[in-house]
Protein backbone atom coordinates (compact mmCIF):
# COMPACT_ATOMS: atom_id res chain seq x y z
CA UNK A 1 0.00 0.00 0.00
CA UNK A 2 1.29 3.83 -0.74
CA UNK A 3 1.62 6.16 2.04
CA UNK A 4 0.65 9.86 1.41
CA UNK A 5 3.73 11.27 1.57
CA UNK A 6 4.72 8.25 -1.54
CA UNK A 7 1.63 9.79 -3.54
CA UNK A 8 2.82 13.55 -2.47
CA UNK A 9 5.97 12.52 -4.54
CA UNK A 10 4.67 11.27 -7.25
CA UNK A 11 2.10 14.14 -7.49
CA UNK A 12 6.03 16.03 -7.51
CA UNK A 13 7.50 14.38 -10.13
CA UNK A 14 3.96 14.21 -11.87
CA UNK A 15 4.01 18.36 -11.85
CA UNK A 16 7.39 18.74 -12.64
CA UNK A 17 7.11 16.43 -15.49
CA UNK A 18 4.59 18.17 -17.14
CA UNK A 19 5.90 21.71 -16.59
CA UNK A 20 8.74 20.76 -18.36
CA UNK A 21 6.98 19.37 -21.42
CA UNK A 22 4.78 22.54 -21.33
CA UNK A 23 8.15 24.49 -21.16
CA UNK A 24 9.80 22.68 -23.62
CA UNK A 25 7.06 22.84 -26.38
CA UNK A 26 5.19 26.04 -25.91
CA UNK A 27 8.36 28.17 -24.21
CA UNK A 28 10.34 29.07 -27.29
CA UNK A 29 14.08 29.66 -26.72
CA UNK A 30 13.98 30.33 -23.58
CA UNK A 31 11.60 28.24 -22.74
CA UNK A 32 13.60 25.06 -23.69
CA UNK A 33 16.30 26.73 -21.41
CA UNK A 34 13.83 26.91 -18.45
CA UNK A 35 12.36 23.12 -19.25
CA UNK A 36 15.99 21.78 -18.84
CA UNK A 37 16.55 23.55 -15.52
CA UNK A 38 13.06 22.09 -14.26
CA UNK A 39 13.84 18.45 -16.00
CA UNK A 40 16.73 18.41 -13.31
CA UNK A 41 14.27 18.69 -10.80
CA UNK A 42 12.66 15.11 -11.16
CA UNK A 43 15.93 13.10 -10.59
CA UNK A 44 16.19 15.04 -7.51
CA UNK A 45 13.42 14.47 -6.10
CA UNK A 46 12.90 10.56 -6.83
CA UNK A 47 16.30 10.54 -4.84
CA UNK A 48 14.73 12.60 -2.03
CA UNK A 49 12.57 9.98 -1.73
CA UNK A 50 14.84 7.00 -2.12
CA UNK A 51 17.04 8.68 0.88
CA UNK A 52 14.49 9.27 2.98
CA UNK A 53 12.93 6.16 2.75
CA UNK A 54 16.58 4.59 3.30
CA UNK A 55 16.77 6.71 6.04
CA UNK A 56 13.18 5.36 7.95
CA UNK A 57 13.91 1.84 7.07
CA UNK A 58 16.85 2.22 9.15
CA UNK A 59 15.18 3.83 12.41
Amino acid sequence: MMKTSDICILISVGVAFITTAYLWFLGGETGQAEAVFTATWIPSILTFAIYFKIIARKD
